[in-house]
């Protein structure tokens, strides 16, 4: 069995950024107004000017043949996770050579897809959107829509260790600690997290072991587009 050496997990202090190389902000929207809902995932580019925003939030609106009253609604959705994002611009977070699991169970039309990988979160030059379409490829999934989602589960959960890193390094100089503690969190992702050096050792194995395979398995199920049609009717009146 092939084995690699890792050596000592290397770590650096850099100022807020996802592990990815684009750092775009993950957006979910989900609103209902008099009966009608719209729910979305996508992802914003944060450096777009405000106004852009307006006019996503007026279009979408209009192609969807929804009401007026949905445009407000839909645009302080967005403008709130942005100004969430851009309040830890500038702060610093430990970024370390670390892999932990992400995991996927998504519904997309009459697609359903669930699947748990391991991700580099020290690599900030990783492409979820790459991740997503080569993921679709190689399960022949053709629904264009469910590539994009997966993207978006990706990075939220990328976002979510991004941000308990701020929060742990101004935790750590609000204590005047002599050293920030990582990943300090009790959330679900950021238990998650498997330190590279003390999951594999100094020459670990990276190859799944054969007990190990069902783990990691994708489950894909492509249901009648009657069924998803009532499932989707169900959740509506949720």
């Amino acid at each position: 069995m092939k084995t690699v050496s890792l050596g000592a997990p290397r770590s650096s202090t850099v100022k807020f950024h996802r592990p990815t190389r684009d750092n775009l902000v993950p957006i979910r929207v989900d609103i209902e107004v008099d009966g009608q809902r719209y729910r979305d995932a996508f992802t914003w580019n944060p450096r777009d000017p405000d106004s852009e925003v307006i006019t996503f939030a007026k279009r979408t609106a209009k192609e969807l043949k929804l009401p007026a009253t949905f445009v407000p609604q839909i645009l302080q959705s967005i403008q709130g996770q942005l100004a969430e994002f851009r309040s830890y611009e500038g702060q610093e977070m430990q970024v370390k050579e670390k892999i932990m699991p992400l995991k996927i169970d998504l519904r997309v039309n009459n697609t359903t897809i669930r699947d748990q990988f391991l991700w580099d979160i020290g690599n900030l030059e990783s492409d979820p959107e790459e991740f997503a379409r080569t993921l679709c490829d190689d399960l022949n999934i053709t629904d264009p829509e469910v590539g994009p989602a997966i993207a978006v589960c990706i990075r939220e959960q990328l976002y979510e260790i991004a941000s308990q890193t701020v929060s742990a390094m101004r935790e750590a100089k609000m204590s005047k600690k002599r050293r920030a503690p990582e990943f300090a969190s009790n959330s679900k992702a950021m238990n998650n997290a498997v330190d590279m050096f003390k999951y594999f050792g100094s020459k670990g194995s990276v190859i799944r072991k054969r007990k190990e395979w069902y783990l990691y398995e994708p489950v894909v199920d492509v249901v009648p587009k009657e069924e998803a049609a009532v499932v989707d009717a169900k959740e509506q009146l949720k």
